[in-house]
């Protein structure tokens, strides 16, 4: 049977055996309702502290800061309204046009409901001007949202810079941090950031849970009603999720795995450059997440790469997880400048905790060796055909 080489830690990973160990009891006995007051109530309530306490740790702020919710998606969704809420007469907001879809489709939503939404450009490695944003911001604006790190490219914004334009502008700041938590160290204190989200099937956790921070200064909004997370989420809490999370938030050490990561990418990256001509990265090589790389191949297809990838025992992906089967080119990269062609012929390569030497050294003999067959298949598209 043929191994597979998982090259997408962006779009999901694997439940890492430590926090499945941990998760473990609160599937089997663990079964009581954390707003309960007898003993089984109380242990579940006590595992929630636990994880919200981890992290925190992770994220570099206060536990009682830590609301969880469903998923990255929903917290986004959270922190948007809550920041709505505030004042409801600003109806302006600030966000780029390389977000995750979770937060372009909102801000697409509330646009059609009377809000008028400034999409950042980016320059053609992907970064955000940060004077533009300044300039962008008013006195209307109710909230400035963007990531920190995207999930296409890999590539980070200055967030120091942005929190210090929000804090200066009096302006409520949301950072999508789902990627790069884990990945990259974060301290939210001295950043003074409002709302921040987060998900734990990036880090090792299942499915299905997420985090919200709030920042203790800020009057907060919930977007489900209900008494639960100290009135700041409504239902009751996915006890064993949750713990997973904590572990997984305990277990990350990005301190320490962040060099070890982008070495192995590295590799990838310069062994699939060296081999196949017509190859080139997308997005600033230097700003980026350690796991990550984007890369276009002239003269292909990303849809048929993928396919033959897949046969191939290589999981990659053409861009973010939740566009695919889209037939439409990577907004991500097209914002960044990229033309149609190059655009649907990239793909994106994401390693994980434990993706080994071995695996990358096989990966990109196999992404080589697949991408110069397709071209084969397909000579009028060659890179070195007349155009």
């Amino acid at each position: 049977m043929q191994e597979t080489i998982y090259l997408d830690h962006n779009a999901t990973t694997r439940i890492a055996p430590e926090v499945f160990d941990a998760m473990e009891p609160w599937l089997r006995g663990g079964y009581g309702n954390p707003s309960s007051s007898y003993s089984l109530g109380r242990q579940a309530s006590a595992a929630l502290d636990t994880a919200r306490s981890q992290v925190a740790a992770l994220a570099g702020c206060q536990p009682a800061e830590i609301l969880f919710t469903s998923c990255g998606t929903e917290s986004i969704n959270t922190a948007i309204h809550s920041a709505l809420a505030l004042d409801p007469d600003k109806r302006h907001i600030v966000t780029s046009a390389v977000e995750h879809s979770a937060t372009i489709k909102l801000c697409e939503f509330l646009a059609r409901r009377g809000y008028e939404i400034t999409w950042l450009p980016v320059d053609a490695a992907g970064r955000l001007d940060t004077a533009q944003l300044e300039k962008s911001i008013r006195p209307d604006t109710a909230a400035v949202s963007l990531l920190w790190a995207n999930n296409e490219t890999g590539v980070l914004f200055p967030i120091g810079e942005i929190a210090e334009i929000a804090r200066s502008k009096k302006t409520c700041l949301h950072i999508d941090a789902v990627q790069a938590f884990g990945k990259i160290p974060l301290s939210l204190e001295p950043l003074g950031i409002h709302f921040m989200s987060f998900s734990g099937h990036k880090i090792y956790a299942p499915k299905g849970v997420g985090a919200l921070y709030a920042s203790r200064r800020m009057r907060f909004t919930p977007l489900l009603r209900g008494s639960q997370e100290d009135g700041r989420r409504g239902g009751t809490q996915n006890v064993a999720s949750i713990v997973a999370f904590g572990k997984a938030a305990e277990l990350a050490d990005p301190q320490t795995t962040a060099p070890a990561t982008a070495a192995l990418r590295d590799r990838l990256e310069s062994s699939i450059l060296s081999a196949v001509p017509g190859s080139s990265v997308n997005g600033d090589t230097t700003n980026r997440l350690p796991n990550t790389t984007n890369i276009s191949f002239e003269g292909i297809q990303s849809e048929n790469a993928l396919v033959m990838l897949d046969e191939r025992g290589i999981c990659c992906s053409a861009g973010s997880a939740c566009t695919s089967g889209s037939v439409h080119a990577s907004h991500v990269l097209k914002a960044m400048g990229l033309p149609e062609g190059r655009a649907r012929a990239s793909l994106r390569f994401s390693i994980g905790r434990h993706t080994t030497p071995a695996e990358i050294e096989s990966a990109s003999a196999t992404i080589a060796a697949t991408i110069l067959k397709l071209r084969s298949l397909a000579p009028a598209a060659s890179p070195l055909a007349p155009r």
